[in-house]
């Protein structure tokens, strides 16, 4: 298997993301749970979006871990890898984008990178190196209040620059509205100024595919799914990569009980829990029982076991941003996030071993922490269930065949779980 492209990812909502953009430009993808084993059998495939759950882990860590995905996917012949990041620019001033980028570039022999997290299609933009949420500026947006990252700054340069050891420098969008080889230009005159990562403005997607184009030139790229939405169009449009048919993931039907959890406290996923409430039987954890003990876990699977087999149903750790604070502050944010996120790894297990094999997951933390206690080394990439969110069909599970939609906390409508499970049969 030679790869067109590799791809490492922080988190495993956002690998999902990107693995169903790249589907959707025609590149046959499969998605990796961690660096996979030597004898983990892969179809022939264009990309591989290895994902990574190291977005806010220690920063020594994630560079660790990244760097081993990188020699794995060069390995395979990838000769350009993403460093696909949130496109939020989730990241304190400690990391983990910068450490991460600076590892990578210096493994890659690279001179500059391009770095964006720019993606219009859901609201992503950035003009004047500032990213904008929708029409508002970062720190604006309710990312202000993210729990594990809160963003409080809209500038990239600035943000980046405090975590990183190089200096950063930007490609403006009167630049790049000139074309490819403007940018060429502009980032060989960053060079000349010492300057190893540019942050690039992009508004529309046809922004993306300049980029894309660029970014080839390099063996290394930083952003979120709309560049790796660039570099796919720009290896179809050169002719290196033949597209293939976006298609649902062939194989024969699950089925079987289904369960959603969401651990998400977005306002994008508490609406959509609000909304399920209409249609399935919910379950709100406890916070404060959840970190107290596994009671709250075994509670939510006898509650689960009495209601399975009557139709979907849905448990959730969700809380309101005031209700997250407040937990934090008596126990300690990264306490309370790791109790929270290993109960719904526990409940997910418990209900798989009941006989689930349809599960949904909101929330990047909650679906590492779900993933990872499952041992589910990888996935097909299926039908777009929501912007950024496919089906995904498990390859190589020690539990068999199973249907997962994991899913970033902002993403997704507010029927989303019910879209979901219309999918997942």
């Amino acid at each position: 298997m030679k790869l067109s492209l590799g791809c490492i990812a922080d988190d495993y909502t956002g690998a999902s993301d990107l693995a169903n953009t790249l589907t959707r430009q025609g590149l046959r993808t499969v998605q990796t749970i961690g660096v996979p084993s030597d004898d983990l059998a892969l179809p022939e495939v264009d990309a591989v979006v290895v994902s990574l759950k190291s977005r806010s882990i220690e920063a020594g860590v994630a560079v660790e871990r990244s760097r081993a995905a990188e020699k794995w996917l060069r390995g395979r012949g990838a000769g350009h890898v993403l460093f696909k990041i949130c496109s939020t620019f989730d990241s304190t001033d400690a990391g983990n984008i910068g450490p991460v980028m600076d590892a990578l570039r210096a493994d890659s022999g690279d001179a500059i990178v391009l770095v964006t997290p720019a993606f219009p299609e859901t609201g992503r933009t950035v003009y004047q190196g500032n990213l904008f949420v929708g029409p508002v500026p970062l720190n604006e947006s309710p990312l202000k209040d993210h729990p594990l990252n809160p963003m409080h700054d809209s500038n990239l340069v600035r943000v980046l620059a405090r975590q990183s050891r190089t200096q950063v420098g930007l490609v403006d969008l009167a630049t790049l509205s000139r074309g490819a080889e403007a940018v060429r230009g502009r980032l060989a005159e960053l060079v000349g100024k010492g300057i190893g990562a540019a942050i690039i403005d992009a508004v529309f997607d046809r922004d993306l595919e300049t980029i894309g184009n660029v970014a080839l030139d390099h063996r290394l790229s930083v952003g979120a799914s709309g560049i790796g939405l660039g570099l796919a169009r720009a290896l179809v449009a050169s002719g290196k990569v033949k597209a293939a048919s976006a298609g649902a993931v062939s194989g024969a039907p699950v089925g079987g009980p289904a369960a959603c959890l969401a651990g998400s406290c977005s306002q994008a996923t508490l609406a959509q829990i609000a909304n399920a409430e209409k249609t399935m039987a919910v379950l709100h954890l406890d916070p404060e029982q959840i970190v107290a003990g596994p009671a709250e876990a075994r509670r939510a699977l006898a509650w689960a076991s009495d209601r399975i087999t009557d139709g979907p149903i849905l448990i959730a750790s969700s809380s309101t941003p005031d209700q997250v604070a407040a937990l934090q502050s008596r126990h300690g944010r990264d306490a309370a996030g790791h109790a929270i996120e290993q109960a719904m790894a526990d409940i997910a297990e418990g209900l798989v071993r009941t006989g689930v094999r349809r599960l949904v997951v909101a929330g990047g933390e909650t679906s590492g922490a779900v993933v990872d206690r499952l041992r589910i080394p990888g996935f097909l990439v299926g039908e777009e269930i929501a912007a950024g969110v496919p089906v995904l069909r498990s390859v190589g599970a020690d539990n068999g065949e199973m249907l997962l939609a994991l899913k970033s906390g902002n993403f997704g409508g507010t029927e989303f779980f019910s879209d979901a499970l219309k999918l997942m049969r």
